[in-house]
């Protein structure tokens, strides 16, 4: 609900208006903590992925907090790009960009078990994947009639189910404590179940910014319990600097076939991701279609500002979707309300500190939140394929994209013969999913035979069109 006191129904809808300061603070502050969690975790889940993250008493472990670090900053400098524009790059609206989470699943198998040498292929994927996003921008309208509901949806739901497996494992101890008495403790469920029932408390039970920062507080919660039990370790803290710029090519680059490819088709889904946040602020916001210039800028500032950030050793960036729900729930439109977020990011990217106090927390905390983010990533798909007129023809391209995408996903041996690069490709399962939807969908007719599907789906399709509540 809008507050009369920040300005006029017309002034709210307003992406030029800029409300009082003693309002627009709290509520550029009130975007930095409702993505400040999602958006720090990929770095997280990379690090530990590549063996040098939580537990893993390795000496990079800096490293992590290093890009921790760029992931404030970064997300901060992007958003700016987005609200305040420079030219035809930026939206010139209420856009938060953070990192995505959306390329978890080719990272992670790039730099599995690999160390800080790896990164170095995750940046240079980041750079071209990037550059690739905003070339992306020119032609992105002619292209929307490839990426459906039943295709978006489906690649969003392959997202989440491809993460909800790191959540479990951080909450039963991380990683490196598989295989030992640790893992899977009554005290490290304990601690993660904290974090989970506190979220959902505050999240349904709760109103105004303690409903909308429910994650970051149930982490806090799960963070104070864990601290009672003797799991938080601040050495890192003191050994941090105050304050250290960004520092070019940290990791290196170095350029692959399979990061390059990887990282090129999840931008092309982004940048679809990307319209979609344009256009659900433009509705949610003013009552109006986002224009095509808008759309042009924003997926511009989206493939810019990621590959800056590969160069700087940070991970790729696009539009956040729950900051996009936040506008519409407040009613404030105004740009620079979300610019002075974007600022507050970038004083806290400058910080090394910030960066030594989140890699305090325990994984097992983490792993409270990242199941619930997960799960949402789920929802999220889940509500988008809700919008599908589920007949038979739809009913067959879902199923066998899911069962080849899932399946490869969950049984990687199975592609042992390929070469590496296509091996990292189709087993990290949203690609190959994604793929082949996206073929079926523009080669099938648009309706099949009954007697064509009846026996594929044994008698259990639909024949009506989901909605989503609220619309």
């Amino acid at each position: 609900m809008a507050d009369s006191s920040i300005g006029t129904a017309a002034q709210l809808r307003d992406p030029n208006y800029t409300p009082p300061l003693a309002k627009a603070v709290p509520l550029g502050i009130q975007h930095v903590l409702a993505m400040f969690v999602s958006n720090v975790t990929p770095a997280i889940i990379v690090c530990g992925a590549a063996g040098f993250g939580f537990g893993s008493n390795s000496p990079d472990f800096p490293q992590m907090i290093y890009m921790i670090q760029m992931s404030m900053f970064f997300a901060g400098l992007a958003t700016l790009i987005q609200t305040i524009g420079f030219g035809p790059v930026g939206a010139k609206l209420p856009i938060v960009q953070g990192t995505s989470f959306a390329f978890l699943p080719v990272m992670i198998p790039l730099v599995a078990g690999k160390g800080v040498d790896a990164v170095a292929v995750l940046m240079g994927g980041i750079l071209v994947g990037g550059l690739f996003h905003a070339v992306l921008g020119l032609f992105i309208g002619k292209i929307r009639f490839a990426l459906p509901p039943l295709v978006t949806g489906l690649v969003v739901t392959m997202i989440g189910l491809a993460l909800v497996k790191v959540g479990i494992q951080y909450a039963a101890g991380g990683v490196p404590a598989i295989g030992t008495p640790e893992y899977g403790s009554a005290l490290n469920w304990f601690v993660a179940s904290v974090v989970i029932l506190v979220t959902l408390g505050l999240k349904f039970f709760a109103r105004g910014m303690i409903s909308i920062s429910a994650v970051l507080l149930g982490l806090i919660a799960g963070y104070i319990v864990a601290w009672v039990f003797g799991m938080v370790n601040f050495g890192n803290v003191g050994n941090a600097a105050s304050f250290a710029l960004p520092n070019p090519l940290h990791f290196g680059l170095e350029f692959s076939v399979a990061a390059i490819v990887g990282f090129c088709l999840m931008s092309f889904v982004s940048a679809v991701e990307t319209v979609g946040d344009v256009s659900g602020i433009t509705k949610g916001g003013a009552g109006r279609e986002a224009t095509d210039e808008e759309i042009q800028g924003a997926t511009f500032a989206d493939g810019l500002g990621t590959a800056v950030s590969g160069l700087f050793g940070a991970l790729p960036n696009t539009s956040f979707s729950q900051n996009v729900g936040l506008i519409a729930m407040t009613g404030v439109m105004s740009r620079h309300v979300v610019t002075i977020g974007g600022i507050f990011l970038i004083v806290c990217g400058l910080v090394p500190k910030i960066g030594a106090i989140i890699s305090t927390v325990p994984i097992e905390v983490l792993g409270g939140g990242v199941i619930v983010m997960f799960g949402m990533v789920v929802s999220a798909g889940i509500s988008m394929l809700s919008d599908v007129h589920w007949n038979r023809r739809n009913m067959v391209i879902f199923a066998i994209a899911l069962s080849l995408g899932l399946g490869l996903q969950l049984e990687p041996g199975a592609l042992q013969h390929l070469p590496g690069t296509l091996k990292i490709l189709a087993t990290s399962g949203i690609l190959p999913a994604a793929l082949i939807a996206i073929v079926l969908n523009l080669v099938l007719p648009v309706e099949l035979a009954d007697k064509s599907t009846e026996e594929v789906s044994g008698g259990l399709s639909g024949g009506g069109k989901g909605s989503i509540p609220g619309e």
